[in-house]
């Protein structure tokens, strides 16, 4: 590749989506060119946090990641720090209310989970990815808890091994377990172990003032607001901070930290504690937010707005029909790679009285193919069109296991959405005459019915499932 392709590369990574790049005197373009180039032979890291709080990952996250993959393209390592003693705490950003802990549990299952995934976009061959878990530095020995003893090896100076089981949670069987679970010395074969203490946390406070904490936005307006705001969310950007210091210990380098434009704080904060431990400051590169489907917040789990990579291509296809008009542009944008001058086209189009649902076609076959290939989109595009403009009921569709021969069809519903509407969302689909059963519209939350294999209900515009017995 030519360093005139390269250098038009860069810069729409820097510029495409982009909210926010913090690198002064271009140190950071520097060395993906030298790289490049050839002659800069260290590994250029790039720090991408998650805190796993929930399993799935969505076109938002994506929009991070598709950057990310062009990075790695370039020559970069990515590592995918998992915030699992972080999200026990809660990040507050962009949240009104304290953020509730999560059991570590669910954190580990959510983890596998996004490590399953990533590889969708990601390459994750060793030479360009690499993860770890921030609590390989923030737990300390003492935080270890086990109810069994732990049998303890040695070799004497004679060659004699020997064997013998520790006191459970005595301090040398804990110290021995530590030791043995830091991915830093097991997988990454760091020399020492790098922790975080409460003197090294005290120590950094002494460098970083309450004003430049407070400076958040969204501290100052809970404290607008009345509303309380506790010391562990203040500590958090600094907890982040420290992340990324940890890691320019373990692997040599924190080149580049990239994240939403409502990380921009957290990011920066890892500069400022980069800083004041003598530490080459990472560059930040904050990304533009996707909406979500309602057109109006950002996409996430919790607003239930949001399009998750693992949803099926007819899926993925509806969502994306279903996005208002004025999000077009920000879904091309963030969600595809059509050349922005293209997309400037398409959207002209519109404006001179063409039809936004031909355009909403076009998104939604480009975002199917990238996750799902080309012929799934195809398919997906036929299924649309049979069920939403022809009126028929489509061939493929999530089934729902009925365990009795009788139910409402309000409890069908609820079994159906789960946790993801409330009761309340549902019987007002019911008042609006969105409900379907068997084609038959349904508007009483009463109505029972008796199940046969293969019935099926539509709920809402676009999602059907049938019944399995």
């Amino acid at each position: 590749m030519e360093i005139k392709e390269i250098e038009k590369k860069i810069d729409d990574i820097f510029s495409r989506g982009a909210g926010l790049f913090v690198d002064p005197g271009d140190a950071f373009k520097k060395k993906l060119l030298a790289k490049a180039a050839g002659t800069y032979n260290k590994d250029i890291i790039i720090k991408f946090g998650v805190d796993p709080t929930r399993p799935d990952i969505h076109l938002g996250h994506v929009v991070n990641l598709r950057k990310l993959r062009q990075l790695q393209d370039l020559g970069c390592k990515v590592v995918f720090l998992i915030g699992d003693y972080t999200a026990s705490i809660g990040d507050p950003t962009g949240k009104s209310k304290v953020r509730p802990e999560v059991d570590q549990k669910e954190i580990e299952a959510n983890m596998k989970t996004y490590l399953d995934q990533v590889g969708k976009i990601l390459r994750i061959e060793p030479a360009v990815f690499s993860w770890i878990r921030n609590s390989d530095w923030f737990m300390g020995v003492t935080d270890i808890f086990f109810p069994d003893a732990v049998n303890m090896n040695i070799t004497d100076t004679e060659g004699k091994h020997h064997s013998f089981a520790l006191p459970p949670n005595s301090f040398l069987a804990k110290s021995a377990v530590y030791e043995q679970t830091r991915m830093q010395v097991s997988h990454l074969h760091h020399e020492g172990i790098e922790s975080v203490t409460l003197r090294g946390l005290l120590w950094t406070l002494r460098h970083i003032t309450h004003g430049r904490l407070i400076q958040r936005d969204m501290f100052q307006e809970r404290l607008d607001h009345g509303e309380e705001l506790y010391m562990h969310e203040m500590l958090y950007p600094v907890l982040q901070g420290i992340d990324s210091f940890i890691l320019a210990r373990i692997y040599g380098s924190c080149d580049l930290e990239v994240g939403g434009s409502d990380q921009t704080f957290n990011m920066l904060m890892g500069r400022d504690v980069m800083k004041v431990n003598h530490a080459e400051e990472q560059s930040v590169l904050s990304f533009k937010i996707l909406v979500g489907t309602d057109g109006k917040e950002k996409m996430s789990k919790s607003l239930n707005n949001y399009i998750a990579v693992t949803d099926a291509p007819a899926d993925m296809y509806g969502k994306i029909m279903s996005v208002p008009d004025a999000a077009l542009e920000n879904y091309f944008e963030l969600c595809t790679y059509t050349p922005l001058d293209i997309v400037k086209d398409i959207l002209g189009e519109i404006e001179k009285g063409g039809n936004p649902r031909d355009t909403k076609m076009r998104l939604a076959k480009e975002v199917v193919s990238i996750y799902h290939g080309s012929k799934a989109a195809e398919e997906a595009e036929s299924s649309f069109i049979a069920v939403f403009q022809k009126g028929g009921v489509p061939e493929n569709m999530p089934e729902l296991h009925a365990e009795k021969d009788e139910y409402e069809v309000f409890e069908l519903a609820c079994l159906y959405f789960g946790d993801k509407k409330s009761k309340g969302d549902i019987r007002r689909l019911f008042e609006q005459g969105a409900i379907s059963y068997c084609e038959e519209k349904v508007t009483d939350v009463h109505t029972k019915v008796k199940v046969k294999e293969g019935d099926t209900m539509k709920v809402g515009k676009k999602e059907w499932f049938k019944i399995v017995k």
